[in-house]
């Protein structure tokens, strides 16, 4: 088979096709990243260049190629208890702000996007059991989403390196996980307190029925989008969160710079956004 090359005009019409599906642009910088996984995906499929395979995956009805490649371009590198400051702040300062607020004693539902491979909502899971005494009162789903479906998968699993682990407390350790041969296992009972799902943020039929949350974490995924599709997830977490509710960014990024929808909270632990009671 003679060897794949992807040119210059390729590589701009494949980026235009996928910023257009995913909200995800990739710089000349990223060129040898894409080109790489570009040809591992049309060798895999087995079309023999460039123009064949973006056809099909322009016109396949299923879409499994296009998620094929979305898997493999998406980054998904995560730790427990990463940027861990935020999770003290849910605990001490929104979750009490938010109860108190609260006329009934419906679900306070918190929803992590990207998911990855689970470590932040399973972090978020452990934060509320070890350290938030409202668990003994409320009742809590967390909702972690992904565009990657294999990444999800892995998720679901609980299954991590001891790099994944090298920040989870040793009491949580011994609580939560055991060691097997191939890694460090979650509990069962952890595993289920998360429901992962696929979303694509840029579709709006994927984030239609994604209404009535608490919570949002969406750390370092908007730093991978450009100002229009900023500001497009900016109204799609505004309109999926209950009014007063709060969104935690990563700590490089701002939603002032993005979007006036929202009020700047400044907590102790740490500076998050609100949408406002009235909506205004």
């Amino acid at each position: 088979m003679a060897k794949i090359i992807i040119s210059e005009d390729d590589f701009q019409k494949f980026q235009e096709y996928f910023y257009r599906k995913t909200g995800i642009q990739f710089e000349e910088s990223k060129r040898y990243f894409v080109d790489k996984r570009l040809v591992e995906r049309i060798e895999a499929s087995g079309t023999d260049n460039f123009r064949s395979y973006f056809t099909m995956l322009r016109f396949q009805a299923s879409g499994a190629e296009l998620q094929a490649l979305v898997n493999l371009m998406t980054i998904n590198e995560t730790y427990f208890f990463r940027e861990e400051y935020q999770f003290e702040c849910l605990v001490k300062s929104i979750l009490p702000n938010i109860v108190a607020e609260r006329k009934d004693k419906s679900p306070i539902r918190i929803w992590v996007i990207p998911s990855s491979s689970g470590e932040e909502p399973y972090s978020i899971a452990m934060c509320l059991l070890e350290r938030w005494a409202g668990i003994h009162e409320w009742d809590v789903e967390i909702v972690s989403s992904d565009i990657d479906t294999k990444i999800l998968a892995q998720a679901k699993t609980g299954l991590y390196s001891a790099r994944s682990v090298k920040h989870v407390p040793p009491k949580y350790m011994q609580k939560y996980f055991r060691h097997t041969a191939h890694g460090y296992q979650l509990n069962e009972d952890l595993r289920n307190a998360v429901e992962f799902t696929r979303v694509n943020l840029m579709e709006p039929a994927d984030v239609r029925g994604y209404r009535n949350f608490d919570v949002i974490f969406c750390r370092n995924l908007l730093i991978y989008f450009d100002d229009l599709s900023r500001k497009q997830a900016a109204e799609t977490f505004y309109d999926a969160l209950q009014p007063g509710g709060f969104i935690c960014l990563g700590h490089s990024e701002s939603m002032s710079r993005i979007s006036s929808l929202y009020k700047i909270r400044k907590f102790p632990e740490a500076i998050v956004y609100q949408k406002p009671w009235d909506g205004k």
